[in-house]
């Protein structure tokens, strides 16, 4: 795991070389379609929320979660006709998800995959396939083909228009690259990863663009450390579970070092302190580092793509964690690099 999480920059690069060129003919596909529909599970189905918050706040097209049940259990039609149906699977042999593009190309979908598996099931389904490159990975745990994923959604994002500068996409490898180094010198990895270790369990939040990070951030630690990790919008937070907070259950918030739920953040950092328990920070520049307990570094990149550099941080910790448990990260146990769902 931490081998792939240091191979990260380059498969960054190699797989933004591979899809910017393919703007056009993303923008051709999408053309006659107004929404977006995204079909994932796992990691990918956290990439996809950001995918969807990406599209919204700055392509102006409302975009969603598919229930993949729906079409695979269920098994029932859906007028789909004017929606862009971007499914999303890391190795593109998961059956469910492919079995829930082909249904949504029968109801009328324009259809997209993201994936790893060039000529995999979900590649030749799909009338375009995003390949990243972030070639073979062998920790169970995702890493490089979560970031690539988050790169092709960000390429998605902005052949569908977004208004944001491409520039500060192609800077987000060197940024991972920096990051890592930064991460792992800061001094502060060490005492989260001792604060981690005796808990049974912590609630993880972000919110808006962040908030897939937050979602990957604490399916990481359920898999790779066993934590009880509850990932989940700060404002959901708000509404009642924040009573899990206590000196036994810290809370790990995530944020970019700029954007509009920084100062949310920053604000419930300060609420659970004072309360007594601990806050960890990832990213949120120096205004979350002064509030929580002991804060990582985050990307010197805008809002709108830090999420491919954010969650780096968060894979040194689990990774950290992990060992410092006595754990295998690479190996979970009761956990497969391909999940079939039953469908």
């Amino acid at each position: 795991m931490r081998a792939e999480i240091g191979e990260q920059p380059a498969a960054l690069r190699a797989t933004l070389d591979a899809l910017l060129p393919r703007m056009p003919e993303i923008g051709l596909l999408a053309q006659e379609t107004r929404q977006v529909l995204f079909i994932a599970r796992g990691s990918s189905d956290n990439a996809a929320v950001y995918g969807s918050y990406l599209i919204q706040t700055h392509a102006g097209r409302l975009a969603t979660l598919a229930s993949p049940s729906v079409a695979t259990t269920y098994k029932k039609r859906i007028d789909l006709s004017g929606v862009l149906a971007v499914a999303i699977s890391q190795s593109g042999k998961t059956e469910e998800i492919v079995e829930s593009l082909d249904w949504a190309a029968d109801c009328g979908a324009r259809t997209i995959a993201v994936t790893n598996g060039e000529g995999s099931p979900l590649a030749e389904a799909a009338q375009v396939a995003l390949v990243t490159k972030a070639g073979d990975e062998v920790a169970v745990p995702a890493t490089k083909t979560y970031t690539t994923q988050l790169a092709a959604l960000a390429v998605l994002g902005i052949a569908l228009g977004a208004d944001v500068d491409v520039a500060d996409l192609r800077r987000a490898p060197d940024e991972v690259e920096r990051l890592i180094a930064a991460t792992e010198d800061s001094g502060n990895l060490a005492p989260i990863v001792d604060g981690l270790s005796g808990v049974p369990g912590v609630v993880v939040s972000g919110r808006g663009i962040a908030y897939g990070t937050a979602l990957e951030l604490a399916l990481k630690l359920k898999e790779a450390c066993y934590l009880h990790a509850m990932g989940l919008s700060y404002a959901d937070l708000l509404h009642g579970p924040i009573a899990v907070v206590d000196d036994e259950t810290p809370a790990l918030l995530v944020a970019a070092d700029s954007g509009p739920t920084l100062a949310g953040t920053v604000a419930l950092a300060e609420r659970v302190v004072a309360a007594g328990a601990r806050a960890y920070g990832v990213g949120g520049g120096s205004a979350l580092s002064e509030a929580t307990s002991c804060a990582l570094p985050g990307p010197d990149l805008p809002e709108w793509v830090s999420p491919l550099a954010l969650i780096v941080p968060g894979q040194l910790l689990t990774e950290a964690l992990a060992r410092g448990l006595g754990i295998d990260p690479d190996v979970p146990r009761g956990l497969d690099k391909v999940t079939q769902t039953d469908q």
